[in-house]
């Protein structure tokens, strides 16, 4: 008698589709021009998406040019093989600069005294190394002002070894397509990417996927997408020209399963807090997914799943392990039954922007709190 192997997988499970990180990659390629470069953001572990996983189809895609905000990432990458230029935008610590050198990364710089370490460990090494400025037109985060563009680039040559490729920046309402703010920081930009590049030939980039979406006229040399790229609009507008002509496609779906089925009468208080009170006989299906997997106690008496291609509310708080969904118009639930948080079932649609909504959040987190907190599979 052959026996069955145990398995260790988890009721909970991500599943990423390979094959729309590709799609999306070649749509925006095609939506910005073939002309433009892009800069896939796969920071944050891609999202939620899987870091190296998302780089090698995107790289298959034909991206050269990848963005991730620390240095442990760029080496993770390399380590794994993923070729192209590799952007480390939130900067380094000291003794980290050697790994510029050793793993071929490129810094974005934004205060002297990495201008200084880089410079020093370029002599070291012998080599030069290029670097990208950032500069804050208007985002109020990182960044050197534009008042101080010209002083920073004067002191240049007292750092040998070391020179500048490029001038970045970042919109902070480009989301909006009616924004008049984008437009302007954009003109403020491109006068200061005007007059730096009158010293020295330099990449221009500052459009995000709210930006290459809505403003494609700000696309510069290269573009970088994130949201886009995981088959996302930034603003969840279905809207835009792409949208209508050549959809993207959401990577992510998150999945698991009927662990109970149970019947309580009326008047009966569901989970903690009683939150939520039976006004009559009611069926239950219990869920073993909750805060600790990502799915907020914010979605508690809120959200919805799918079950057997039907939406089913979640009643009563959201557990850290558990949650209930009223199955009572559901017939034929039984445990075991498979369930759709984020994805599609039958003809039923639950997407990140629709959970975003019940959050009160973006897209953007609840992609990063689901798939970096459960197991993630690729097809």
């Amino acid at each position: 008698m052959i026996r069955p192997q145990p398995s260790s997988r988890s009721f909970n499970q991500v599943c990423i589709d390979s094959s729309a990180l590709y799609e999306n990659f070649t749509k925006m390629q095609q939506w910005v021009g073939r002309d433009i470069r892009i800069m896939a953001m796969v920071k944050a572990d891609a999202y939620g998406h899987g870091m190296i996983q998302t780089a090698v189809q995107f790289s298959k895609a034909g991206c050269d040019c990848f963005g991730v905000a620390e240095i442990e990432e760029g080496v993770a990458l390399r380590r794994a093989g993923i070729q192209g230029q590799v952007f480390i935008l939130l900067g380094f610590q000291p003794s980290q600069e050697q790994l510029f050198f050793d793993y071929d990364l490129t810094p974005v710089i934004f205060t002297y005294q990495a201008m200084e370490r880089l410079s020093q460990a370029a002599v070291r090494n012998g080599k030069e190394i290029v670097f990208h400025l950032k500069v804050d037109c208007g985002m109020g985060r990182l960044g050197i002002t534009p008042s101080e563009v010209q002083a920073f680039l004067a002191r240049l040559e007292d750092f040998p070894k070391l020179s500048l490729a490029g001038i970045m920046s970042h919109f902070p309402m480009a989301d909006d397509a009616e924004s008049t703010q984008t437009m302007a920081m954009y003109q403020h930009y491109k006068k200061i990417c005007a007059q730096s590049s009158q010293q020295v030939p330099i990449l221009c980039h500052i459009a995000n996927s709210g930006a290459a979406l809505y403003f494609p006229q700000t696309n510069c040399d290269m573009v970088r997408l994130g949201i886009s790229l995981y088959g996302y609009y930034p603003d969840g507008a279905k809207g835009t020209q792409l949208a209508r002509e050549n959809k993207l496609v959401p990577a992510m779906s998150f999945t698991t399963q009927v662990v109970q089925v149970k019947i309580v009468p009326a008047s009966t208080g569901i989970s903690y807090g009683h939150t939520f009170v039976t006004e009559k006989e009611t069926k239950i299906a219990v869920l073993p997914v909750g805060y600790a997997d990502g799915f907020l106690r914010s979605l508690s008496n809120r959200a919805q799943v799918l079950i057997k291609g039907r939406r089913a509310r979640i009643i009563g708080r959201i557990c850290m392990n558990l949650c209930m969904a009223d199955i009572s118009e559901i017939p034929g639930v039984e445990t075991g039954d498979p369930v759709v948080i984020l994805g599609s079932q039958g003809a039923e649609t639950i997407t990140a922007d629709e959970i975003a909504e019940w959050m009160g959040t973006i897209s953007y987190e609840v992609l990063c709190l689901l798939g970096n907190n459960n197991n993630r599979n690729y097809n």
